[in-house]
């Protein structure tokens, strides 16, 4: 496949991104919160129950790796990006080294990564990666983000894309405006729109194949600190309006970032601006929603219970009590889709673990 074949396949219909590229202290804690050792072993373990899920097949489109998970080996003798393709999706890499203090600046950001990346990307290609993702982050105060902010992370994330692609690949451009913040919905709106445009500038200017990009925004949000209330249908009206007033129309898809909110927020909104989206190129795709799922009448969200028990539970490694585990949390599960669970089976001890960090 070319870069806009991968691109389309990346934002298909029904279907979502899974980001496993936490790094070895994120999933310290994580494994830690259930009494695991981070190991590699355990590591592995853990990412190959959620990339082996049936599920897998009808809900991920791809999946963005960690540089220690791409190189690994799965149980079954295959690599992980094999293992990947092998259940239907498009293996990925975080290329970026992180946020750094950008000189000169009021304690604002600009994400490192650059030096040696056209020989890293040569490598990710030659190990089975076929995306890459770049987070640049944008605080709101009174004063921020400045212009130099703005236009340093958004040469970057050009320069990223244009590496990415030399090396046929298909660049995630990830541009998020924090939550942190007591700004208003209208403040949020304004920035965006301003990070927005100077990205697509720069893009542009290095000459980067927008048909063979996903751009992976934030939604149109009030800060989480600010006093004013803001309706789930305000919400979905400013994204949409903001995303069809800055991005090009030859871009495939967009992947939201759930960015802050909760599981039930990040949905509840998304749904929302699917509702009224009436712009066909926009194929608005979060986390890995599925299309597939019915929907309750109560909260008009994606809910699908059998196949939380059939698709993503070992039966091996089944509580005998998961039943009540499920009642017991029948708010939080009936809002997240059954592939958020994973059971990670260590020797003889049987233990559940959450997937926090899908995209």
């Amino acid at each position: 496949m070319n870069i806009e074949d991968i691109a389309k396949k990346m934002v298909a219909k029904g279907r979502g991104i899974l980001a496993a590229d936490e790094s070895t202290g994120t999933m310290e804690k994580r494994l830690k919160s259930v009494n695991v050792e981070c190991t590699e072993k355990n590591r592995l373990h853990f990412r190959e129950t959620l990339f082996s899920s049936e599920s897998m097949k009808s809900c991920i489109s791809g999946v963005i790796l960690f540089d220690e998970t791409l190189r690994q080996t799965s149980d079954s003798g295959i690599s992980i990006p094999e293992l990947i393709k092998k259940n239907g999706s498009i293996p990925g890499i975080k290329v970026d080294k992180g946020a750094k203090l950008l000189a000169g600046s009021n304690n604002e950001k600009v994400t490192e990564g650059l030096d040696g990346l056209r020989e890293r990307m040569e490598e990710y290609y030659k190990l089975g990666a076929r995306f890459a993702k770049w987070r640049a982050v944008y605080s709101i105060s009174s004063e921020l983000p400045s212009k130099q902010c703005i236009k340093s992370n958004a040469h970057s994330l050009a320069r990223y894309a244009a590496i990415v692609q030399e090396a046929k690949m298909v660049p995630i451009v990830e541009p998020e405006v924090l939550m942190d913040g007591d700004h208003n919905i209208e403040k949020c709106y304004e920035v965006t729109s301003r990070v927005l445009e100077e990205c697509y500038k720069e893009l542009s200017i290095h000459n980067v194949n927008l048909k063979g990009t996903v751009l992976k925004p934030n939604m149109i949000l009030p800060g989480s600190n600010c006093k004013e209330k803001t309706s789930t249908e305000v919400i979905a009206k400013k994204t949409l309006e903001c995303l069809k007033k800055n991005v090009p129309s030859e871009v495939p898809g967009i992947a939201f970032l759930s960015g802050g909110q909760s599981e039930v927020e990040a949905t509840k909104n998304l749904n929302a601006i699917n509702k009224i989206n009436d712009k066909p190129i926009l194929l608005l795709v979060n986390k890995n929603i599925s299309s597939k799922c019915k929907y309750d009448d109560k909260h008009d969200l994606p809910i699908n219970f059998s196949e939380l028990k059939k698709n993503v539970l070992d039966k091996e490694t089944i509580y005998d009590n998961i039943n009540d585990i499920i009642e017991q949390n029948i708010e939080y599960f009936q809002y997240i889709h059954p592939f958020c669970l994973a059971y990670f089976h260590q020797h003889k001890q049987k233990q559940m673990i959450h997937l926090l960090g899908v995209l």
